[in-house]
């Protein structure tokens, strides 16, 4: 079982759905939404951007690699009668591509626990129709005391310069960036506690 299976049951917080609503409230700033998009959410998790964002667009795709998340998320789309969301098991790491494209791709705090960003950013513009957005949501470079600073299997959060060009290299274009929630989290075993910014990334796949 993984961390992410063992979290799953109480992923859903007071905390977590108010940071999700900050970057959906970000998402819908910065990208022109509409029903009759199609969307992607990979390593969503437990729903919660996809659920603040249903009502603005269209169909969902929901990607994760853990069983745990998953198996939660199944039971709030039944819950919500929630026809227009599909989880699928995938990690983009090892598995092939999806046969679907969409008009619009988004992740949250998921980018900093792929090893290689510059090849997942390709397979996101690899997913998108022409004219699609991706939306990426995550952490600012901090000094690791995010997850602590004995892990080393995570980035310490992205520099919005070296991400952009990251993003460029992989064939986006229109590429902005803006602070889209301020993340007061625990970083020891006292209860200090620290805030983090998350940035939320909006690039253009050209039609």
């Amino acid at each position: 079982m993984s961390e992410f299976d063992e979290k799953a049951q109480d992923w859903d917080t007071p905390e977590s759905q108010e940071r999700a609503a900050n970057i959906a409230e970000a998402i819908r700033s910065h990208v022109p939404l509409s029903p009759a998009m199609s969307a992607f959410d990979y390593g969503c998790g437990t729903g919660q951007l996809s659920f603040e964002l249903r009502e603005d667009i269209g169909p969902i795709t929901l990607a994760d690699n853990s069983e745990g998340m998953l198996e939660v998320l199944r039971d709030k789309i039944k819950t919500a009668s929630a026809d227009d969301m599909t989880p699928v098991k995938l990690n983009l790491s090892n598995d092939p591509l999806p046969d679907k494209h969409f008009d619009l791709i988004y992740t949250m705090m998921t980018l900093h626990h792929i090893p290689d960003t510059r090849k997942i950013l390709g397979q996101f513009h690899a997913l998108l129709n022409d004219g699609g957005y991706v939306c990426v949501a995550d952490l600012d470079e901090e000094d690791g005391s995010f997850h602590g600073h004995d892990v080393d299997d995570v980035h310490r959060g992205f520099d919005r310069e070296e991400l952009a060009k990251l993003a460029e290299d992989a064939g986006f274009t229109d590429i902005r960036f803006s602070t889209a929630y301020n993340m007061e989290h625990e970083v020891n075993e006292e209860g200090e506690t620290k805030m983090f910014p998350i940035f939320l990334m909006v690039a253009r796949k050209d039609s």
